[in-house]
């Protein structure tokens, strides 16, 4: 069995024993409703999680995204719910902003040199302190009234349960049609693919997860809208990093930079375009979290950049680069999430869980290093 056969074992292994633990301690996490909620909770960290791929894939960090979540969900908050801003235009004026803010810090890392560290250290803390100047040090409620409740749907909409099924079928159709599409291509170039018998296998456990998912969540309200969102943000990722130039442009980058300036590879335009839409997936993990909490407060997004890279890293992307799925960084956002949900139910002090947090970071980390010493 080779290093990453074992960590997507170890990986399974975990998610089982922490799914274990907590359903010994509180039964009720595995009841419908609290697996419902941990869906929309895995929704929320995994987008993040999905976007600090897109920006380790060349080797670049983002430590400014947690605070970048909580300032673009106030300045939508205030635009909405103080000045009657209608949601969508309040939405996508917050949107814009992140993703020219985040331009720009992607354009003064990738031509100025500056490290991305102290880049987006900085970041951290200018928006930070941009996010109590916006809100005024109070709580802005996000509530669901008048015309102005797309905001809050974002996590309190559920589909219902014929959509659910539709949908899910949907999602098989197309997963389906993917693989077996990426599959006849790896052909065609004469590259080893895997036995018929074992994609059918992985796809038809493919798709018993995502019909599973819905049957779990039809037993509350639905499918939230917030899984949704998640699964389009994932495809999305999945397109661009493995079927564009530009995805195979991180990979080249994150591997080896000298070798793709020399390959021809525009770095600085990759790199730019990579934090360009991390800014757009931190305003969208912005509004799902605030509307999530129900108001945007001065703790919105706190430390979420590390929950990010602890799902990533958990997943099996490499903080220095060239390495890195979506489904891993789903998995690993998963066990994040699992975590956290459980740790809740539990009603585990904040300094335990930020003790436990923290030590799965180092671990991933830890991992990442052991696992990467064969590049």
């Amino acid at each position: 069995m080779n290093r990453f056969a074992t960590r997507e074992l170890s990986m399974l292994v975990a998610l089982l024993a922490i799914w274990a633990f907590f359903a010994w301690q509180e039964p009720v996490f595995l009841s419908a409703r609290n697996l419902s909620l941990l869906s929309v909770e895995l929704a929320v960290t995994a987008v993040l999680a999905l976007g600090m791929l897109v920006v380790l894939l060349p080797g670049q960090i983002d430590l400014s995204a947690g605070s970048g979540v909580g300032l673009a969900g106030a300045v939508a908050a205030v635009l909405v719910f103080w000045h009657d801003v209608p949601a969508p235009v309040a939405l996508l004026i917050a949107a814009l902003g992140a993703v020219l803010v985040w331009s720009a810090m992607g354009a003064l890392i990738a031509i100025e040199r500056i490290p991305a560290f102290i880049m987006t250290l900085g970041g951290l803390l200018v928006f930070r302190g941009l996010h109590w100047l916006v809100i005024e040090n109070q709580t802005v409620p996000v509530v669901v009234g008048g015309g102005q409740n797309v905001y809050s749907l974002l996590t309190t909409y559920y589909l219902p349960v014929v959509a659910g099924y539709a949908l899910a079928g949907l999602a098989v159709v197309a997963i389906v049609a993917s693989a077996l599409a990426a599959r006849r291509r790896r052909q065609s170039y004469g590259f080893a693919v895997d036995d018929g018998e074992i994609t059918f296998l992985q796809l038809f456990a493919l798709a018993q997860m995502v019909f599973l998912v819905v049957i779990v969540t039809n037993g509350y309200r639905g499918v939230p809208i917030a899984l949704v969102i998640l699964g389009l943000v994932a495809v999305l990722v999945h397109q661009l990093v493995t079927n564009t130039p530009f995805g195979r442009y991180l990979y080249a980058i994150g591997g080896n930079e000298e070798a793709a300036v020399v390959s021809g590879v525009p770095v600085r335009n990759a790199i730019i375009g990579a934090y360009a839409l991390m800014g757009g997936v931190v305003a969208l993990t912005g509004f799902m979290q605030t509307a999530y909490s129900g108001a945007s407060t001065s703790t919105v997004g706190s430390l979420m950049e590390l929950d990010a890279v602890a799902a990533c890293v958990i997943g099996g992307t490499s903080l220095r680069g060239g390495r890195g799925t979506v489904l891993g960084v789903l998995f690993g956002a998963l066990i994040m999430a699992s975590l956290l949900n459980g740790m809740t139910l539990m009603a585990v002090s904040p300094e335990a869980k930020y003790i436990a947090r923290g030590s799965v970071l180092a671990l991933a980390v830890w991992l990442d290093l052991r696992l990467g010493k064969d590049r």
